[in-house]
């Protein structure tokens, strides 16, 4: 069968070398093989490798995640495998900031009317990338939207895609939270108050609405 490599990487650690190489097969469907090359003490080299099909991609690389989080950070709560990777480099993503500075925990102590635009934004991309926290990354996009909201929902995904650490993922879950919000303020009814004008005798000359 005629194979492909689309793209590869790879690494090596002592005698023992890392290949992953993406490949497209003959029935033009994609997958990845993974390569373990050992140096042997004749000086030969000794081969293992293992594929992933296209249609598991999706079930391998949750298996993958969900296997850090359960084992590298069990009983702590959740968190993404890039700010694992920042906690690993001692970088200054959220898992550097102080518990009660950290969104979630202080949306839990002290509740959501408390919270930042740029902090409630954060909450919905969840991690940034290895050298910003998803704070940071927050802070730019509104920037990036002049500290409007109403800018904010605008933007596409195209737009939102544009700040580096957004992705398709990321950029769907904020569109998501912002179309929920325009359609909430949409299916809400217009109050209205009465506001009555006195005289001095204290008399109602008249009155007018004001919407709520």
């Amino acid at each position: 069968m005629k194979k492909e490599i689309l793209a590869s990487e790879s690494f090596s650690s002592g005698k023992r070398h890392y290949f992953l190489d993406f490949k497209l097969a003959e029935n033009k469907s994609n997958y990845v093989q993974f390569t373990r090359s050992e140096q042997q003490e004749d000086g030969s080299y000794k081969r293992w490798s293992f594929v992933v099909f296209e249609n598991q991609f999706e079930d391998f690389i949750s298996a993958f995640a969900s296997l850090f989080r359960s084992v590298a950070y069990q009983g702590k709560g959740f968190v993404t495998i890039k700010q694992l990777h920042e906690e690993l480099k001692g970088g200054g993503g959220i898992k550097a900031m102080s518990a009660e500075s950290r969104p979630r925990e202080k949306m839990a102590a002290s509740g959501r009317a408390e919270m930042e635009n740029r902090e409630l934004l954060a909450m919905l991309i969840g991690s940034g990338s290895p050298n910003e926290s998803a704070l940071k990354l927050a802070e730019k996009i509104l920037d990036g939207a002049g500290g409007s909201l109403k800018n904010l929902a605008s933007m596409s995904q195209t737009d939102l895609c544009k700040f580096k650490g957004m992705g398709m993922a990321k950029s769907s879950t904020v569109m998501a939270a912002m179309e929920l919000a325009l359609r909430l303020s949409a299916a809400t009814p217009v109050r209205y108050k009465t506001v009555y004008l006195y005289k001095k005798a204290g008399r109602p000359t008249g009155f007018f609405d004001l919407g709520n």
